[in-house]
């Protein structure tokens, strides 16, 4: 339906090793598909798996990508029947509470919402299964390793982390060392 026929090579590498629910770092500038890399098997071994609430966390920077991973996530989650949920700040908190007490399947946020969400009690990670870190240097440069690492300490240590970054410098690689 998205007439997408070929694979980017961050897709070739990614793809498969995500599906055989490895860790991942992958470093491939924006643009390169990168949401499909981690998106397409994500959503496949979720999709195959036991149900459960708020099962996959894709952390962003911010909210424009945001709402770009969702809207991506959600159009191919819709067909396998998995629900998503997008958490921002900026705009009002009770749809994000709703969606988050309820359990979707698959969460995408922004470090510092979300946090807010946990601490009020309103998003529970027991069922995760899947963390992805989209635009991992980013976040650092913008400061959000302190949040970051709350949050992880919060997930399930039985999990699959895919790291998506398009470069990597040493913070990214300490991060990594600590979370695979």
């Amino acid at each position: 339906a998205q007439k997408i026929t070929e694979p980017t090579p961050v897709q070739s590498e990614a793809i498969t090793i995500a599906m055989d629910g490895h860790d991942l770092v992958a470093i491939a500038q924006t643009g390169t598909g990168k949401t499909l890399g981690f998106g397409l098997p994500s959503l496949t071994r979720l999709a195959q798996a036991k149900k459960g609430r708020n099962r996959m966390l894709v952390l962003t920077p911010t909210r424009e990508l945001a709402v770009q991973v969702h809207s991506v996530l959600s159009l191919l989650g819709k067909a396998m029947k998995l629900h998503t949920a997008c958490i921002y700040g900026g705009v009002g908190m009770e749809p994000q509470t709703k969606a988050l007490r309820r359990g979707v399947d698959i969460v995408v946020a922004t470090p510092g919402r979300l946090l807010d969400h946990i601490e009020r009690g309103n998003a529970k990670f027991n069922d995760l299964s899947i963390l992805v870190l989209d635009e991992a240097d980013r976040m650092l440069d913008m400061g959000f390793m302190p949040d970051i690492k709350r949050i992880v300490k919060m997930l399930p240590q039985e999990r699959q982390t895919l790291m998506f970054s398009a470069t990597f410098p040493k913070e990214i690689e300490r991060m990594a060392s600590t979370l695979l």
